[in-house]
């Protein structure tokens, strides 16, 4: 059975995350959306798995793959179930589950929430629970449910629940992936009815698009957790249209943000900078780290061209990102470590020295005292962890404080 989680924070109650079970880290894996578009069929999957694997990716963490529009025929059948297209899916969907599970991977599969998917493809309006069924007899792992052909007045507050508590009838776990786009405030309801939910419109492999889908999390950092995550959208790092240090930028801050890390490159082609970015440990150890605390901005200049994203992580340390937005000029950047968020648990301001880590550079920099600057290039970032060396907290070693 599927419950709410109530805790109590300064005396009210808050509503968590749903408790099925499920993404207690953000979800990892691969979509065929962002490159294939409808070009999509059973030997597409295979083959991308099998280099998912050869590539090091599944043992990285991303283990989800996912069928995005346009898997099923144009029409439900005499029972109002969806079915696989045979040309496309000749051994059906099911056996790319049993494939995939085999594989140590797992399989997703999309749908919409009104009466067509974005495609023109069946949608689950009125369907919800024939399409859960179906989904549970395919052994489907992921569900990612889109918002598209919806009747006027038709309320995502009330459709989601409906396709939840459908799923959750089946007995089948599936993470619910919930696509309407930040619609209705979703930050505020989807942790009640997804594991996933997102926040803006469609991503695109353009520097102003994802620093414009990086802009709207500002304010909604604090509705995101362990089993329920602010959903920034795919992934778009090595699909060739940004340089790698854009890329690097956006893997870092979808990375500290906690947004599920979705690839949506043909991973069958990766350069050496596309695997390089994406099977970066340290920085997925970031974005999986349990505490779950998504990334907040702690500080921006004036003229909004540079800014600070900091989070804290477990056992005390902390993880940020400094960006620069400045398309043309390298630009000192600097975190004062006064500034970072509190550990849960204890106030803020307290960090007076820390040990940098770069996570880029895989070094070690060094202790320093009351802040840290980088000199950040232009349209990249930095991506570092902090350690505190003291804090004004500190009464004894390893803290070793001057005061």
């Amino acid at each position: 059975m599927t419950l709410l989680r109530l805790v109590v924070l300064f005396g009210v109650a808050v509503v968590m995350a749903l408790d099925n079970g499920l993404a207690r880290t953000p979800p990892m894996g691969w979509s065929s959306w962002n490159t294939f578009r409808c070009d999509i069929n059973e030997a597409l999957i295979l083959e991308t798995a099998e280099k998912m694997i050869s590539e090091g990716m599944r043992d990285a963490g991303y283990v989800y793959v996912n069928i995005d529009d346009c898997w099923s025929l144009h029409q439900r059948n005499a029972s109002g179930y969806l079915v696989e297209d045979p040309a496309k899916f000749p051994h059906g969907i099911r056996y790319l589950a049993d494939y995939l599970h085999k594989r140590g991977m797992k399989l997703g599969l999309y749908n919409a929430a009104g009466a067509w998917t974005c495609q023109g493809y069946p949608g689950s309006y009125h369907y919800e629970k024939q399409d859960a069924e179906l989904f549970a007899s395919y052994d489907v792992d992921f569900w990612k449910q889109d918002w598209c052909a919806v009747e006027l007045g038709q309320d995502p507050r009330v459709s989601y629940p409906v396709l939840r508590d459908a799923v959750n009838a089946t007995g089948h776990p599936m993470v619910l992936s919930i696509c309407e786009y930040g619609l209705k405030e979703v930050w505020t309801w989807g942790p009640t009815t997804g594991n996933m939910w997102r926040t803006t419109n469609d991503i695109s492999d353009s520097w102003d698009r994802w620093t414009y889908i990086l802009e709207a999390q500002a304010a909604i950092t604090g509705f995101s957790g362990p089993g329920g995550w602010n959903d920034m959208d795919m992934l778009v790092v090595g699909m060739g249209g940004q340089p790698d240090g854009h890329y690097q930028a956006h893997f870092s801050l979808w990375a500290l943000l906690n947004s599920p890390l979705i690839a949506g490159n043909d991973v069958r082609k990766m350069t050496a900078a596309t695997r390089e970015i994406l099977l970066n440990g340290e920085v997925i150890a970031v974005n999986q780290d349990p505490l779950g605390i998504q990334g907040t901005r702690i500080w921006q200049s004036f003229l909004k061209e540079q800014e600070v994203w900091a989070r804290p992580l477990t056992g005390g340390m902390y993880a940020a990102v400094l960006l620069n937005r400045d398309e043309a000029k390298p630009r000192d950047v600097t975190l004062k470590l006064a500034d970072l968020p509190p550990v849960p648990g204890t106030p803020a301001g307290q960090v007076t020295a820390a040990m940098v880590r770069d996570l880029w550079a895989h070094a070690d920099l060094g202790t320093f005292q009351g802040q840290y600057t980088a000199k950040v290039p232009a349209r990249s970032a930095v991506m570092i962890t902090l350690r505190p060396a003291c804090t004004r907290m500190c009464v004894r070693a390893p803290c070793e404080c001057d005061s």
